[in-house]
């Protein structure tokens, strides 16, 4: 099993020392990954419905400080040497498609090839309105930003016609210093399945409960065999809380002792989890929710 950490990279608590205290530990830990979440700038007033609540509410007022997802993983390749950088997800119709691809490559540079690119195509209208972004068709367009994206990382001169984006043959360098940045495609629709069958390296679920993250898993598995690929070419992954002390909901948590804990990772394992990136919770602030990551590494994630 692989365990990712989602960084302090939102919240009150956010701050350059946070960033470079929470990532640098997680390194020494031996944390596969560290990652970040994606959004920008959102209105008070929201009628879409976030997917991972159970009333539909956001959670996050639209005043939380919230820093930007690419450029916090800048930053955070300038302070470490090995972890993986991820995102969970980047919602792709937020960007114009070269200037993301752009910030990718950059990042695989500089990082010297720690990227996963997770991606999402989003579902707040509210926020794509604020970017000036269309919200329509975004899963048609997501596809063609990551065909776009696979031509730019991949060509030597690069041009792409497709139904919503076109350019000509172009420059693009340098490209990212991994033969394929890895895309672990988030969202639990049956586009998203399709989306991950076609395009992805792994399925990247988030806060769902284990029955539904199986059966969407087995669906991504029949569509890739239909689309000629291996099953086995695939990851699952899941995005949950470390909870020890029970305060989110059971179903999107690791939580309890650190028997508990196991019991609960020998479930997800045995559904077809290899990866689990973990959102901490804990009173303290930075320095309490990294005293639970380090126990977690301690007695639980050495024993998985």
């Amino acid at each position: 099993m692989d365990w990712g950490i989602h960084l302090p990279q939102l919240g009150r608590n956010v701050s350059r020392d946070a960033l470079i205290t929470v990532a640098q530990r997680v390194e020494q830990l031996g944390f596969h990954s560290a990652w970040v979440s994606d959004h920008i700038a959102w209105p008070s007033d929201i009628e879409s419905k976030y997917p991972y609540s159970d009333d539909g509410a956001f959670p996050a007022r639209p005043d939380t400080p919230w820093l930007d997802p690419l450029g916090t993983l800048f930053f955070v390749a300038g302070c470490t040497d090995r972890i993986k950088l991820g995102t969970s997800v980047l919602i792709l119709g937020y960007r114009p498609a070269i200037i993301t691809a752009k910030a990718i490559a950059s990042l695989d540079v500089v990082s010297e090839g720690r990227v996963i690119l997770g991606v999402g195509v989003g579902w707040m209208k509210e926020e794509f309105d604020v970017l000036a972004m269309p919200f329509d068709h975004r899963g048609a367009r997501a596809d063609e930003y990551l065909d776009m994206f696979q031509t730019l990382f991949t060509h030597e001169h690069p041009a792409y016609a497709g139904t919503y984006n076109s350019f000509p043959a172009v420059g693009f360098e340098p490209k990212p210093v991994q033969s394929h940045v890895p895309i672990w495609v988030g969202g639990d629709t049956e586009p998203a399945f399709r989306r991950t069958a076609r395009a992805g390296d792994a399925f990247h679920a988030a806060f769902q409960p284990i029955d539904e993250v199986a059966a969407g898993w087995r669906r991504v598995r029949e569509l890739a065999e239909a689309n000629g690929r291996a099953p086995t070419e695939l990851r699952l992954s899941i995005r949950l809380y470390l909870d020890p002390n029970g305060a989110m909901a059971p179903a999107k948590s690791i939580a309890g002792s650190p028997e508990q804990m196991l019991d609960t990772i020998g479930a997800w394992e045995s559904s077809g989890v290899d990866h689990v990136l973990l959102d901490a919770v804990a009173p303290g602030g930075t320095e309490g929710r990294l005293a639970v990551i380090e126990q977690f590494a301690g007695d639980v994630a050495s024993r998985a």
